[in-house]
C-alpha cells in the first residue's frame, strides 16, 4: 500500500496526488507510467507519472475524476492508502539533443507531458510549451512549465486567458517564426490527430503519447490496441509513445468511444 502525503485540486475534476513509492521515483523515467488500484476489487487504472521526488521518495500523479474508479482515487485525502500501484511501466521517452522542441499538452494530458518537457530542458534543446484548454480555469502546471522550459504559449477555447484559439494556432505560430525539430504531444486523441496532420505538412518529426486508451497495462487485455504504420501495436507495452504521423487516430477514436453507452 501506497500513502497519499498530499493532494492539490486543479479544477472541478482534477486532483494531484503526491504518493510514496520510494523504488518508482528512483527507477522512472519521462514517459512512464504506472497501474493504480484503489481497493481490493478496485479497477487497474494506468497513470502516466508526472513527476518524481527521489529524496521524499515520492512520486506525483494527476488524475481527472470521469469514472467510478477514477473518482474513488480521486475522494483519497491525504493519509489514505492507494491499495495497489505497479511501476514504472512503458517504454521511456527517448531524448537527446535536437534542437527546438515544441511540448503541445491539453486538458489532463499537461500533466504526462511535464516530465518530457523537464528531460528535454536538461538535454539542452530550446523548449517552448503550448499549453491548451477549453477556459482558463482547466489549464494546469503553468508555472511549473515556464520553470522547466524557454517559452510557455496558453491557448483557450474561450479566449479567458492567454490567447484565443486551439492547440494547433499555438503551435503554427511558432513554426511560422523559426525551425522546429521536434514536436511532442499529449492529449485527446483529436487533439493529437490535427497537430499530427500541421507537423506532417511541415515536416516536422512529431511523437504522440497515446496513454488516454490504455486499461490493463501488461498487454493481456488488448483493449489498447492501434495501428502504427500499418501494423498492430500495444500501447502499454510497445508505447505509450509513437510516431505521430504513423498512428492511424481515426480507428483510435472510434476504439475510445466503443463503452462510451456503457459509461
Amino acid at each position: 500500500m501506497n500513502k497519499i502525503v498530499s493532494k492539490e485540486q486543479f479544477s472541478t475534476n482534477v486532483f494531484q496526488l503526491e504518493v510514496e513509492a520510494p523504488l518508482i521515483a528512483r527507477s522512472r523515467k519521462a514517459g512512464h507510467f504506472v497501474i493504480v488500484k484503489v481497493g481490493d476489487k478496485g479497477e487497474r487504472i494506468p497513470l502516466t507519472i508526472a513527476g518524481a521526488d527521489i529524496e521524499k521518495g515520492t512520486i506525483t500523479l494527476v488524475i481527472q475524476a470521469v469514472g467510478n474508479s477514477s473518482k474513488k482515487i480521486c475522494e483519497l485525502e491525504v493519509g489514505d492508502y492507494i491499495t495497489d500501484l505497479v511501476g514504472p511501466l512503458g517504454q521511456a521517452t527517448h531524448i537527446e539533443k535536437v534542437g527546438t522542441v515544441v511540448c503541445a499538452g491539453g486538458g489532463v494530458g499537461v500533466a504526462p507531458l511535464m516530465p518530457i518537457v523537464e528531460a528535454f530542458h536538461k538535454a539542452g534543446n530550446r523548449v517552448i510549451v503550448v499549453l491548451a484548454a477549453r477556459t482558463k480555469e482547466l489549464v494546469i502546471l503553468e508555472e511549473q512549465m515556464r520553470a522547466n522550459s524557454d517559452e510557455v504559449i496558453v491557448m483557450t477555447d474561450d479566449g479567458s486567458y492567454g490567447t484565443k484559439g486551439l492547440v494547433t494556432d499555438g503551435i503554427e505560430s511558432v513554426i511560422n517564426r523559426e525551425q522546429v525539430d521536434l514536436c511532442v504531444t499529449i492529449g485527446p486523441a483529436i487533439m493529437m490527430k490535427f497537430v499530427s496532420a500541421l507537423t506532417k505538412k511541415h515536416n516536422i518529426p512529431t511523437v504522440a503519447s497515446l496513454n488516454t486508451i490504455m486499461v490493463d497495462g501488461t498487454g493481456m487485455c488488448g483493449a489498447c490496441r492501434i495501428t502504427v504504420d500499418g501494423k498492430t501495436r500495444f500501447v502499454c507495452v510497445d508505447g505509450p509513445e509513437f510516431n505521430a504521423h504513423q498512428v492511424d487516430f481515426d480507428e483510435m477514436i472510434m476504439r475510445l468511444g466503443a463503452y462510451k453507452e456503457m459509461e
